[in-house]
């Protein structure tokens, strides 16, 4: 069997992408020790020529984007496409897999099963964002799941949501995120620095870290030796184009800036122990999909409090593997974080109830098993 995922985001060396580039990653390895010949093919802006390289037994062809003003989606399906058929000359591909955009622009008749693996798409977001969807993104994204002849979620929000916005009548299989709990070690509790608190993800508006941000006042009313460090890449701000970071910033008022350490993108490699070290992770998004962010925090046994919103109860099993909150509100945030703080004992638990969790629901053979299994019931 041999699959191929479309994605534009498999980490490279010493990468600071998280989400669903690793995800593919540790799928993609995980397959090809299950004796699966697996590639990655996507169109990377950085990228002044194309490079190949092999990622423990996976096969990733990275594409340069097109340097065209306009449309540049034209050049780039083409650049895939012709790729795709090189790929399949040389052995022939089983199954193309790839996110809810992924086949806008793939011919239906190319000789592989299609499959849109939901990390939440365009509809998706927009809609329980609060914001209308796009025509020109709608359009692409009905149009690619029109060729789907199979369908994954990584949520069973996601997929019901999905299925409702765009009147689907596939139905979908609910197959959660990998983690894996070899890189994500058991944290050892020695190496917590108290009353460190720590954000990892995208700086953007949905994931709620303006609200984060807004909550530490009333952190450090309660625990004055409270620090909040957010690490991740920048984003741009939704209205005004500018960097959301810059924007963030203006939020942290001057008498708790000392609290407040924006790291930036670190590489994925490092993230492991920047967990280890926070004894409370928080995420209030304001939407997800299936977080990978959290289940890696949740597989090292991390105290989190994280959002109630989405899949959020799905993830989290509420005061057993964590603390869900209203994202919207800073006060909400704010008591979630203070009683974890308050209570070391009980976060300990629910942080030792997590991993067994994420050991049992996700563990890493049992999804590669569903998605084999899936595989070969779409063949």
């Amino acid at each position: 069997m041999h699959i191929c995922f479309l994605t534009h985001e498999y980490p490279q060396k010493d990468a600071t992408q998280g989400g669903i580039g690793s995800v593919v990653q540790t799928i993609g390895r995980a397959l090809v020790e299950k004796g699966v010949k697996v590639s990655v093919v996507g169109v990377y802006k950085e990228m002044k020529q194309e490079t190949f390289e092999y990622d423990e037994g996976v096969a990733v062809y990275r594409l340069h984007a097109s340097s065209w003003p306009i449309a540049r989606f034209i050049p780039n399906s083409r650049s895939l496409v012709k790729k795709l058929y090189e790929i399949h000359s040389d052995e022939p591909i089983d199954i193309i897999e790839g996110s809810e955009l992924s086949f806008a622009f793939i011919p239906k008749k190319f000789p592989a099963k299609k499959v849109i693996r939901m990390h939440g798409g365009h509809h998706f977001f927009a809609v329980t964002l609060g914001k209308k969807p796009a025509f020109w993104r709608s359009f692409q994204e009905k149009r690619s799941f029109a060729k789907a002849d199979g369908l994954i979620a990584v949520s069973r929000f996601v997929g019901e949501k999905t299925t409702e916005l765009l009147r689907l009548t596939q139905p979908f299989t609910t197959i959660y995120n990998i983690v894996d709990t070899t890189k994500f070690y058991k944290a050892d509790p020695k190496k917590v620095s108290p009353k460190k608190l720590l954000f990892v993800g995208t700086v953007i508006e949905k994931k709620g870290v303006r609200q984060l941000v807004q909550a530490m006042p009333k952190i450090l009313e309660r625990f004055p030796d409270a620090r909040l460090e957010i690490i991740g890449r920048d984003w741009k701000h939704p209205e005004t184009g500018e960097s959301y970071t810059e924007y963030l910033k203006t939020f942290i008022l001057p008498d708790f800036a000392h609290a407040i350490k924006i790291s930036g993108p670190l590489p994925h490699t490092v993230i492991p122990q920047k967990l280890e070290e926070a004894e409370v992770c928080v995420y209030p998004s304001h939407m997800e999909a299936m977080p990978i962010a959290w289940l890696e925090a949740l597989g090292m046994g991390k105290a989190v409090v994280a959002s109630k919103l989405g899949p959020g109860p799905e993830a989290i099993i509420d005061e057993k593997t964590g603390l869900l909150c209203n994202p919207l509100d800073p006060d909400d945030i704010a008591r979630k974080v203070i009683r974890m703080l308050s209570s070391p004992s009980e976060s300990i638990a629910m942080g030792e109830n997590a991993r067994r969790d994420i050991l049992q629901r996700f563990d890493p053979d049992r999804i590669i098993d569903a998605n084999v299994s899936f595989y070969k019931g779409l063949l």
